[in-house]
């Protein structure tokens, strides 16, 4: 399984090992707050999380990696590259859910260059597109930052959600 290395993270796929942050992270209502109706995950939505994840990996060869802190080993938070709504036909999306002590630092876009490019050198998608809430100012900045043009709104993980591509270069 893949491991990408940044200047300040080690992204490592996720597995039990990383559940206790996970659940941390999944269950705090600001974090979640444009995330699955914004309602905090259970302890079995975690941990059937880190199943699906690790069938993915072993299916695909991708799917979500831990945010390592190179500096102090903290998981920052979580980031991804999966088929969109989880149905191999459609498009590769990049995602990320961060701590909310880790926002507004930069990982997200530094995770989500490094996965990005891994999805174009890689594994050769012809695309990537990621997804938000309308709302979600920070993720749009993130995509944005990214070089991804907005592409309209559609319907996602049960909510309306504004679309961003990047094609290959």
């Amino acid at each position: 399984m893949t491991i990408l290395t940044t200047a300040r993270l080690r992204l490592e796929p996720i597995n039990e090992s990383h559940y206790e942050r996970m659940r941390t992270l999944n269950t705090d209502p600001e974090v979640m707050t444009y995330l699955n109706a914004g309602q905090p995950e259970t302890e079995e939505d975690t941990r059937a999380a880190i199943t699906r994840t690790m069938g993915r990996w072993a299916e695909w060869g991708y799917s979500w990696w831990a945010m390592i802190r190179l500096d102090d080993g903290e998981l920052v938070g979580m980031a991804c590259l999966q088929h969109l709504s989880g149905v191999k036909a459609n498009p590769l999306e990049i995602g990320w859910r961060l701590a909310r002590t880790s926002w507004g630092q930069g990982y997200a876009s530094e995770a989500a260059a490094a996965i990005v490019a891994h999805a174009f050198d890689v594994v050769g998608a012809p695309e990537v597109v990621a997804v938000a809430h309308p709302d979600n100012a920070a993720s749009i900045k993130v995509m944005t930052r990214l070089g991804m043009q907005y592409a309209g709104m559609e319907r996602h993980y049960d909510l309306d959600s504004v679309v961003y591509r990047l094609p290959r270069p």
